[in-house]
């Protein structure tokens, strides 16, 4: 999942211990139809006919949604379920302890269950979204499955029916077609929940396969509006040189094909979510329209792809379970989603959907937030930040405030600067005989056998490592993980030849400028465009005139706030004797603050090490082209 915004598949290692005696043991395929022609309204109707035997039967909704790697299966959205079997209503009961577990009792002589139920779309990472013209889809929000079986063991025959005219995109073989519906082959349900679905009235499908390239892939988008499905030859191109780099990178792929899912609307939320011949992602309408449409769809494309390798193909052991239900353990997300962050950025590099300078502002803008812009490095490691992702999944994602204090999902940012370090490691101890590349191709790599799933650890991804060089891989990392040092991770950047550094010259316009403002590191303050603050950061000096999220600021020095007027204040701030005034709301009271601030913008570059060589350069020279 992408750092914004926002997986499923297992591994059967574990026995089931509730086993629902009305479960046959090789099953009888579980049928169930999706009426999605009522999209627009937000609902979705849903029937379905599970197999079972006279007797208790209990019917899970899936609850631990993986690429999300967290508890939250949008379970409030269920509405109107009802049983029936032989033509009687069936009386159902919930779980106590457990919302996600229903029961119910089977009568004599029935041979199957009827369900019923219609989900309702509202929205968020889990939540699915329809518009008036579009659908996201995810099978997890239409489905029960029994107990008693591991989700691979469980096979499931998908049928949709959607609006008139939509037409749709998705890495699930389709057995037949009509103009009202479309039926899916029959699929375990750890791959149907694999391979979301995105239809609409405007869509289109470009091929992006390169030449010579055996597998098929191919980007298929929905819009809200015809014009917004305009991709330029530009970028076609560029995703086209990600699928060739991406061979490269990796020496192997481990899918039948391969589908870039891209949801283009105002009217959702815009993030990515990894899946193993697909991913989820959505941006805004007009995102194929922008100047930064390569910055964008590169960044956000290259790291969902790049996820096929590293957390579907290779995911940690304790993010392999049977079902839906089974608490999953997050330890290991600094790979997971830190590695897949290094391969996404550098994907987007080597591909020419961005510039080096992109690149170059992305590191700077990760090692300058994880330094001065992040005091709870000294209380929060790193590898905190990702044990608690069940717990905090909403917190750790940006929500409520404070984040340099409560630290979120860091494992990207800070994973990424650490596997960039792994990499001068390599190059240093080998004099540049081996790479960071050569534990890709033994990690990543081997045989083709469509989308499969093999687990590892932490032992071996050490183990791996030292095939690579024999080095305190161990050591290396454990430090580093349970660091609660003030200062950033930046023995990488420097290594490769560059420093971080702070100027009053704002960054090269492109991706990295975008996600800072000039206030950020110079007063420790980001507000919107109508005054209010987003974030302060703790014990920096807005934090110290007394400033928080959810203030408004009202006027600056006297004068009615923009952010142009805030912006002029503040370069004028290192002449100016008086402190700035700011008139702000607080929980409708009006109150002035003064920020006594004197200096130069802070804006973070990375500049140039005279005498060291230019790893950077080295490491985004293309491999395809």
């Amino acid at each position: 999942m992408r750092r914004f915004w926002v997986s499923l598949f297992l591994i059967v290692t574990v026995v089931f211990v509730n086993v629902a005696p009305a479960v046959a043991d090789k099953g009888p395929v579980i049928h169930f139809t999706v009426d999605a022609t009522h999209a627009p309204q937000k609902i979705l109707h849903v029937r379905m006919t599970v197999p079972a035997a006279p007797g208790p039967l209990t019917l899970y909704y899936p609850k631990w949604i993986q690429g999300l790697h967290a508890p939250i299966g949008p379970i409030t959205n269920l509405a109107g379920l009802k049983f029936t079997a032989n033509g009687q209503n069936l009386a159902w009961k919930r779980e106590l302890l457990d919302v996600y577990t229903f029961h119910i009792v089977v009568p004599a002589g029935a041979k199957q269950v009827e369900a019923s139920f219609d989900y309702l779309e509202t929205g968020g990472p889990a939540g699915g979204t329809a518009t008036e013209k579009l659908l996201d889809l995810n099978w997890y929000q239409v489905v029960l499955y029994p107990a008693g079986k591991p989700a691979a063991q469980l096979d499931f025959q998908a049928a949709l029916k959607l609006p008139s005219r939509w037409k749709f995109g998705t890495a699930l073989p389709v057995e037949s077609q009509s103009d009202s519906e479309i039926v899916f082959q029959t699929s375990p349900l750890d791959r149907l929940l694999d391979s979301p679905l995105i239809a609409g009235e405007f869509y289109r499908s470009i091929d992006l396969t390169p030449p010579g390239e055996p597998i098929h892939h191919e980007i298929d988008l929905v819009a809200d509006s015809e014009a917004a499905l305009a991709m330029s030859p530009e970028i076609q191109k560029g995703l086209t040189n990600v699928v060739a780099e991406s061979g490269k990178l990796f020496g192997a792929r481990h899918y039948r094909s391969y589908h870039f899912l891209l949801t283009l609307s105002d009217h959702t939320g815009h993030f990515g979510v990894e899946h193993h011949e697909s991913n989820d992602s959505r941006l805004g309408e007009r995102a194929l329209l922008s100047p930064s449409a390569a910055n964008d769809v590169g960044g956000l494309l290259a790291h969902e792809f790049a996820h096929s390798w590293s957390g579907k193909f290779r995911r940690p052991k304790e993010l392999c379970q049977p079902d839906f239900q089974t608490p999953l353990q997050t330890d290991l997300l600094w790979v997971y989603e830190g590695n897949t962050s290094y391969l996404g950025d550098l994907l987007a590099a080597r591909s020419g959907m961005w510039t080096a300078n992109d690149y170059h502002q992305m590191l700077a803008s990760n090692a300058a937030t994880l330094g001065p812009g992040q005091p709870g490095r000294t209380w929060r490691p790193l590898l905190d930040t990702a044990v608690a992702v069940p717990g905090t999944f909403g917190g750790g994602f940006g929500g409520g405030g404070w984040a340099s204090w409560r630290r979120g999902s860091d494992y990207y940012e800070e994973g990424e600067l650490l596997w960039l370090e792994a990499a001068t490691v390599i190059r240093d101890r080998t004099r540049g005989e081996k790479t960071l590349e050569d534990f890709f191709h033994i990690f990543y790599g081997g045989a083709n056998n469509g989308p499969e799933l093999k687990p590892y650890t932490f032992d071996e991804l050490v183990q791996t490592l030292n095939q690579v060089v024999k080095y305190d891989w161990e050591g290396f990392w454990n430090s580093r993980l349970t660091s609660t040092s003030a200062e950033a991770p930046i023995a990488g950047i420097e290594a490769s030849g560059w420093r971080l550094s702070f100027s009053a010259e704002p960054p090269v316009p492109g991706r990295a400028s975008r996600r800072i403002s000039e206030t950020t590191f110079t007063i420790g303050l980001e507000f919107s465009r109508d005054g209010t603050i987003r974030d302060a950061i703790y014990g920096g000096p807005a934090f110290q005139a007394g400033l928080g999220p959810g203030m408004k600021i009202a006027a600056v020095n006297g004068r009615v706030f923009t952010p142009e007027v805030f912006d002029d204040t503040l370069k004028a701030a290192k002449n100016n004797p008086h402190p700035i005034e700011l008139l702000v709301i607080v929980d409708d009271y009006y109150k002035t603050f003064s920020i006594d601030f004197h200096g130069d913008e802070r804006n973070p570059h990375l500049v140039r090490i005279a005498d060291k060589p230019d790893f950077l350069e080295e490491l985004l020279k293309p491999e395809a082209r």
